[in-house]
């Protein structure tokens, strides 16, 4: 029996984060355990989530789940926003939920979190391509 949905296929939440991370060379969607995942050849970004231990109403996680930097995650730590997710965290991941405090999601931030985890799981040909059309230099 596999898991049951965990996510509302129309939550526009998700069709702006579907947006950030299909731009991304290579990306493509899967569902895993209930969940929309983002991968090139591994997962980079996750929609959903929550605390470990809160399973209230699984619809409502609505959270990006993303591999932070290792020089960034302190100062993400810092931040009240973030949290450790349940099942993800001890991989180092961290979350940032979407739809908290009703502030309004800026984009700008969640695009440069998904491109960093992205970096770290991409590899470097495609990091390479992403730079490219970045118009970054070459290391």
């Amino acid at each position: 029996m596999g898991h049951p949905i965990m996510f509302d296929a129309e939550d526009p939440l998700l069709a702006d984060l579907r947006r950030v991370c299909l731009a991304l060379p290579d990306a493509a969607e899967k569902i895993s355990h209930g969940r929309p995942n983002w991968y090139t050849t591994k997962v980079f970004a996750v929609y959903g989530g929550s605390v470990k231990g809160d399973h209230a109403d699984p619809l409502l996680a609505r959270a990006l789940l993303f591999l932070p930097d290792r020089a960034e995650r302190a100062a993400l730590e810092q931040d009240r926003r973030f949290h450790v997710p349940a099942y993800y965290g001890p991989a180092g991941w961290l979350a940032l939920p979407l739809d908290g405090g009703g502030q309004e999601v800026d984009w700008d931030e969640v695009a440069e979190l998904v491109e960093s985890s992205y970096r770290q799981t991409a590899g470097v040909r495609r990091v390479a391509r992403l730079d490219e059309l970045r118009g970054r230099p070459r290391d």
